[in-house]
């Protein structure tokens, strides 16, 4: 077991590279964001990933889980708090931080596994606790959905600012820009608040989100 613990530590400290180097190109190249460049981005071998993982799909599948693991452990320490509101708001503002919806390119480009689809379902049964302490203690917009909340925090993770900054290499304007994302976000939270006129429409279903990483399922040959 201590021969194998250095190689876990380092296994982990892989995943978190990948996992942010993955957002990151995906935020600029969409589903085609190659193997090699995340790899590149996070410093990690494109020899040893492959030895570690059989497909581009399982190193994505994998990262997706990673993510998930974000947003439950986000959602569980939003619950913790005792005013619904700083727990949903911390929520919103983490997820936002990390980008949990940055690996949204995937969605209907690679199968949905049994461990992707658990974590789905623990973090969508999580999120509508935070939303509806939220609505019980009258803290949120009765018209505001777990659904439209998601989408707002996958919106609201995505900065062409920072991302265009981060390119050019330009590291002394990305604390601004960050801060300038900071005050967005503060803008976004209070519009969920309940003093607002009645939001338009209806309240996007929760298929709107989940059909588009069905699709993959659907097309993707069977597994042997």
């Amino acid at each position: 077991m201590a021969r194998r613990a250095p190689r876990h530590a380092e296994a982990a400290r892989n995943d978190h590279a990948l996992l942010e180097a993955a957002k990151k190109v995906l935020a600029v190249d969409g589903a085609h964001a190659s193997v090699a460049t995340i790899a590149a981005r996070a410093g990690v071998g494109i020899a040893s990933l492959y030895r570690r993982y059989r497909s581009k799909d399982e190193l994505f599948q994998h990262l997706c889980a990673l993510a998930l693991d974000q947003w439950i452990r986000v959602a569980e320490r939003g619950l913790e708090h005792d005013d619904p509101w700083e727990g949903l708001a911390h929520y919103i503002e983490a997820c936002v931080e990390f980008s949990g919806g940055a690996l949204g390119p995937l969605a209907g480009t690679i199968a949905v596994t049994d461990e992707m689809s658990a974590k789905f379902t623990r973090s969508d049964e999580l999120l509508g606790r935070l939303v509806a302490r939220a609505h019980e203690a009258g803290a949120l917009r009765p018209d505001a959905s777990a659904m439209d909340i998601s989408l707002l925090i996958e919106q609201l993770g995505k900065s062409p600012l920072i991302d265009q900054l981060d390119r050019q290499g330009r590291g002394d304007l990305i604390d601004a820009a960050r801060s300038a994302r900071k005050r967005t976000i503060a803008i976004a939270l209070d519009g969920l608040r309940p003093r607002h006129p009645r939001l338009p429409g209806t309240a996007p279903s929760p298929t709107l989100l989940s059909e588009r990483w069905e699709h993959a399922l659907a097309e993707s040959p069977k597994q042997p």
